[in-house]
Order: C-alpha cells, then sequence, then structure tokens
C-alpha cells in the first residue's frame, strides 16, 4: 500500500531530524491537516498522508463507518489494513531520509486520531509525541496493544475534546484519559467550548505542546 502525502521538508535534514506525520479525519485529505505547517517547528520534516479508502461523500477515510451498527461500526479489517499500510509507509519515509536517530510524532484528527492511538499503542517504541484531537481509541482495532509501563513512559500524549462535539461524543473522548491512566502514560487532557472541531485556544495548546 503506497499512500499518498504531502511533505515539508526543513532545510537541512539529518539522521536526528524529527518527523511529523499527520492523519485526517473521515471524508477529509492530505491537505487538511497540512495548514498547520506555517506554525509547527521549521526544523521539523512533515508528512500529512491521505487514506486508502475512498468516504461516499468525497474524501478519503482510513475505513468504514456503519453508524447504524452500534455494535461494530467499525471496519476492522479496513482499519488493520490500514494500519498496516501507515506503518510500512513511515519506514519508508523514514528510510528515503535517513532518519536513524530522530523522534517520529504523530498528530491526528477524528478517525486520523484513533489510528494516532493504535499506531502509538501498539508500537510505541516508534513513536515519540502523540496528540490526538476529537477522537477515541477504538481498543478493536488494536489487539496488540503494550501493557507494559517500561515500554509506554517515553510517550506524550496532547487529547483534546471538543464540549459540544455531536461527531464523537466527549465521553468517548474521556475514555483515552482512563486509559492511559491506566497504563501509567503521560498524557494532557483538555477540554474546549466547541464541536467536532479545533479552536484556536486548542491549536495553541497543541502548537506548545509540541514545542516543548
Amino acid at each position: 500500500m503506497d499512500l499518498s502525502y504531502l511533505v515539508r521538508e526543513p532545510q537541512h535534514i539529518t539522521p536526528e531530524t524529527p518527523l511529523l506525520i499527520l492523519l485526517h479525519g473521515y471524508g477529509s485529505n492530505e491537505e487538511d491537516l497540512f495548514s498547520f505547517v506555517p506554525t509547527l517547528p521549521e526544523d521539523w520534516l512533515i508528512v500529512s498522508f491521505r487514506a486508502p479508502l475512498n468516504s461516499p461523500y468525497g474524501g478519503y477515510s482510513w475505513y468504514d463507518i456503519d453508524l447504524m451498527n452500534v455494535e461494530n461500526r467499525v471496519d476492522v479489517p479496513q482499519a488493520k489494513e490500514s494500519l498496516d499500510g501507515l506503518l510500512d509507509n513511515i519506514m519508508k519515509i523514514t528510510n528515503q531520509y535517513g532518519l536513524t536517530e530522530n523522534d517520529t510524532h504523530l498528530i491526528g484528527f477524528s478517525q486520523g486520531g484513533i489510528m494516532s492511538y493504535a499506531l502509538a499503542l501498539q508500537n510505541p517504541e516508534l513513536f515519540r509525541k502523540v496528540a490526538c484531537l476529537s477522537a477515541y481509541p477504538e481498543e478493536k482495532i488494536m489487539p496488540n496493544m503494550v501493557k507494559d509501563k517500561k515500554k509506554l513512559e517515553h510517550l506524550r500524549f496532547f487529547i483534546s475534546h471538543g464540549t459540544d462535539d455531536a461527531t464523537v461524543p466527549l465521553e468517548w473522548g474521556r475514555k483515552a484519559a482512563e486509559l492511559l491512566y491506566d497504563l501509567s502514560c503521560y498524557f494532557t487532557f483538555r477540554e474546549y467550548m466547541n464541536g467536532h472541531g479545533v479552536n484556536q485556544k486548542n491549536y495553541m495548546d497543541l502548537m506548545d505542546f509540541l514545542r516543548k
């Protein structure tokens, strides 16, 4: 699975250059989170992937969603295939740029945030900072979630959610705080007065998290 992507290369790339992966939400595309680029660290390599599946109303998705099926709303096989494809493509980017001593970070919005949880908690050795915006941890798509606290202790999570989110309920987002607390992960969980999106305060807090 070769994923399409947008890339912003820093002026100088070394084996230590940080890599930031951006994962958009359901029905969107690789241009969405790429709009963050102007305020991101200039010395980072930034890659925004396009999900592999077409969504019914335009845009792309990491897996299909059946809103009428409460118990099995997530197409688990598709999600797992997309996760495998993402890992493969992240490693290709890492090898292409010779990033042998760097940190790799993730930002995911909505469905992209769900994917970010799964990537980080199943492969914690590959990632450092993980921002999950308006998302929740879907345990069905991460059967190999790592529970060894020693292997998770270097991860740093930033979780944000709108108090009036009608797409991904706030209660679902709060599950992340419970899960990460049980795993003894370092995380920040913040709620904002908005719906399914990222308001200005949320955006500023996210940038502060990435710069620290």
